[in-house]
């Protein structure tokens, strides 16, 4: 691929040639698209142009990249209803796709100022706190940081959460009946690009979800979301 004069950006003549091998079907969603050097030397320019093109379309959701993995044509991005809480793994068993889930970690903690105050507990009082990462087909979707009243919960510690969610073992004790949702766009902590196989500059969703029985707080969530991978979205009918 030579420039020629007036054809624009050479980055932006890259994208425009993996676009169009998306949309005439040559690279269906999931393909695994060719590594970087071997775009150079296909489109005739350097390293940092085929880059700058990837990380482009990466972040306008066209690709996904996995580090030590390579990149890929996104599959549709599933969309769950923000103001409903809906249970992860139920969306994916509906799209037909494979659920899996790895539990991180699954531990009594000591609150904070901060969760003490949400609580209505004193500083050091004693929560529950799981960190959980979904996946879909393989391909991590979601990290899940929830911290649970133990009051609400007592035997939240002795569950498999590998065999159930969060969400559901927790709405079949008692459904929420009250819900608050903050939506943060942020880019990944060294935690969740880890644990998410996802580029420091990947930008993400970080949604938190605060939930109520009657008076009683007894949940506070971090979901954190690739925003190549996942998507929000509601709608209310009056």
């Amino acid at each position: 691929m030579k420039r020629e004069q007036g054809g624009g950006p050479l980055y932006e003549r890259v994208k425009l040639y993996v676009l169009e091998k998306i949309q005439r079907g040559e690279w269906p969603p999931g393909t695994h698209i060719p590594a970087e050097q071997e775009l150079v030397q296909t489109l005739e320019v350097s390293r940092m142009t085929v880059h700058r093109a990837l990380r482009e379309l990466s972040t306008e959701g066209v690709l996904s990249r996995t580090a030590g993995v390579g990149t890929f044509v996104s599959i549709a991005a599933p969309r769950p209803h923000l103001l409903e809480i809906r249970d992860i793994a139920e969306d994916i068993s509906s799209r037909g796709q494979s659920y899996s889930a790895v539990v991180v970690s699954l531990e009594a903690i000591r609150a904070t100022l901060d969760l003490a105050t949400f609580f209505g507990l004193k500083p050091g009082a004693k929560l529950f706190h799981s960190v959980v990462v979904h996946f879909e087909d393989g391909c991590p979707i979601q990290l899940e940081g929830r911290y649970v009243n133990p009051v609400f919960a007592p035997a939240y510690l002795d569950q498999d959460f590998t065999q159930q969610t969060t969400t559901n073992y927790l709405r079949g004790i008692t459904p929420a009946t009250e819900v608050e949702h903050f939506v943060f766009a942020v880019l990944p902590d060294p935690e969740a690009q880890k644990l998410l196989q996802i580029e420091p500059d990947e930008p993400c969703i970080l949604v938190v979800r605060h939930t109520w029985i009657d008076t009683l707080p007894v949940t506070k969530t971090l979901f954190t979301c690739p925003g190549s991978r996942f998507s929000l979205s509601t709608r209310q009918k009056f």
